[in-house]
């Protein structure tokens, strides 16, 4: 069971998470001022701060297994500098089909200089709001990675969550390795979050 310091801290992410979210539907104008209120108080009591994902592939051996694994996802309100970091796993619209989703891991972000391998390439820095994603899978060309090597930078806004525990088998699952920033903000909400039982009940292998 969860201490009394680790509920507080989650309960400090909970609370940010729900004015961040509600900030954000009032500003897309899907909510108005006089129910802000409610809404915070809605996300802080019954939202969640993750939720469960599936992914198979290749791509994030050996990070993730390719014979697939269960993925808990911590969700963001929105992608940003202050929420996500170089080094962590994040979960990802995938940029050219929108109806799909990636998981690869945040080589750079805005500001970074970008220095390929070719001669003939020119280096650039990423543009505010733009990041660079590769797959762990070092065995694997460009092509079959289809991390930014492929498509590019992509918007931070493509990013929807970061993968903080991946269960492979019932008795080989654990903490994905992110940033040391990240795996510290994330061990409240993965202490109290979760449930390996629920996982292993959704898991597809």
């Amino acid at each position: 069971m969860a201490s009394l310091s680790t509920w507080c801290r989650y309960i400090a992410h909970k609370f940010e998470y729900s004015l961040s979210l509600s900030y954000k539907s009032y500003k897309g104008g899907i909510i108005n001022n006089k129910e802000v209120y409610d809404t915070v108080w809605k996300n802080l009591f019954q939202g969640k701060l993750t939720f469960l994902h599936w992914n198979k592939g290749r791509e994030m051996t050996p990070t993730i297994g390719d014979q697939g694994g269960t993925l808990l996802v911590r969700k963001f309100p929105t992608a940003d500098p202050m929420r996500v970091f170089v080094g962590d796993v994040v979960l990802l619209k995938d940029p050219e089909k929108s109806d799909n989703f990636l998981v690869r891991r945040l080589a750079a972000i805005e500001g970074y200089e970008m220095v390929s391998t070719d001669e003939k390439d020119d280096p650039f820095v990423l543009d505010k709001d733009e990041c660079w994603v590769l797959a762990d899978n070092d065995k694997l060309k460009p092509k079959e990675a289809n991390d930014s090597r492929t498509f590019g930078p992509i918007a931070m806004s493509n990013i929807v969550g970061r993968v903080i525990y991946c269960l492979q088998t019932a008795v080989d699952h654990g903490p994905v390795q992110n940033s040391h920033f990240s795996m510290r903000k994330d061990s409240p909400v993965l202490e109290v979050e979760l449930d390996v039982e629920e996982m292993a009940k959704n898991h597809k292998a």
